[in-house]
Parts: C-alpha cells; structure tokens; sequence
C-alpha cells in the first residue's frame, strides 16, 4: 500500500487555502451579481453583527480615497473580495494576497517550492486560476522563478494590482455592496 504525504497543515499554502475556503462560506449570498445582493453582511470578517460595530462609515468612506487603504483594511479587502467574486474575477485579487504571503517566506529553503505553487496556480498559461499578465510580465516571472527570491513576482504583483486598481476598483465603488457600506440606514437593520 503507497502511503500519500498528507500537506503540512502549518504551511502558509494551507492557510491561505483554509482561509479562502472559510471566506467562500461567508460569501455565499454574493452568488449572484453584485447588485443583485441585498445582504451585505456575509462579506465581513468575524460575527456580522460585531463587525459592523466596528466598522464605521468613515472607515468604509477612506477607501474610496485609495485603492491601497482599500487592501490594507481586512474589513475593506474581504468586501474587494466578495465583489470580485461576483464578478467571477477573484483570482487577481487572490494572486496579490499570495505574493503577500509569499514574501513573509523566512526559510530560504521553502522559496523554490512556494514559488512554484503560485506560478502553477496563477502564472502559467494553463494555470487554474491564470491572471492576465502581458507576455513581458510573464517571461521575466518564468525567468525569475529559476532563482526563486521573495521579489519574483514583484513585476506580475504590480502589473496585477494596477489592473485592479485601474479597473476592478473604481466598479467597486459604484457597486451596491460598496454603497450598501456606506448607508447607515442599512448597517443598522443587520
């Protein structure tokens, strides 16, 4: 009998996965397209009810000031996030969260196989989850992954959160979950 290797459930790869699972259990009202859902909610992090009390409209407010405030604030990310979702165009944003993760690698000896996951995962041309990224941007990723290092994804990190930010972030701001933030009227019968 051939024993698989089971995954290391410490490993940031793991974490990510049972944190992007946990996050698609609480987006599941956002199904639909994005203005088609009425209860918001579902994309905070923690209790809802806890979440939007510490959550203030000013708050949800500076995030139209900066896509990068936006992505900072876990409560504004997990909201990116279910509007990407709806929008069937997660994958950028969670390329960017694991090129996050990726560079807090300490262990020089865990970069190659990271490294490899994530271009596997996000990068090749026949990636599960591929995000648009131009042939330079694509070329230089391929050639740094041969001396993997926590800045190989730099260039393919930013090309990848100006097209964000550039296109999925000023929909963002129009979209009802955004406007649904910023209407006391609405967090108050959560």
């Amino acid at each position: 009998m051939i024993k698989q290797e089971q995954p290391d459930p410490t490993s940031a790869g793991w974490k990510l996965r049972d944190r992007s699972r946990g996050m698609r259990t609480r987006l599941g009202c956002l199904s639909h397209k994005s203005d088609s859902c009425s209860d918001f909610t579902a994309i905070l992090p923690d209790k809802p009810n806890r979440a939007l009390k510490r959550l203030s409209t000013e708050e949800a407010t500076r995030w139209a000031h900066s896509f990068d405030l936006l992505l900072s604030n876990k409560y504004g990310l997990s909201a990116f996030q279910a509007f990407l979702k709806t929008e069937f165009s997660e994958e950028n944003l969670e390329f960017w969260m694991a090129c996050e993760e990726f560079k807090k690698t300490r262990s020089a000896a865990k970069l190659p196989a990271k490294a490899h996951r994530i271009y596997e995962e996000f990068i090749d041309v026949q990636a599960p989850r591929e995000v648009n990224l131009d042939f330079q941007a694509r070329e230089v990723t391929k050639k740094n992954l041969q001396e993997p290092s926590i800045s190989c994804f730099d260039l393919a990190q930013v090309r990848v959160h100006s097209l964000m930010e550039k296109d999925s972030y000023p929909r963002f701001l129009r979209s009802k979950i955004y406007k649904d933030l910023l209407s006391p009227t609405q967090r108050r019968s959560s």
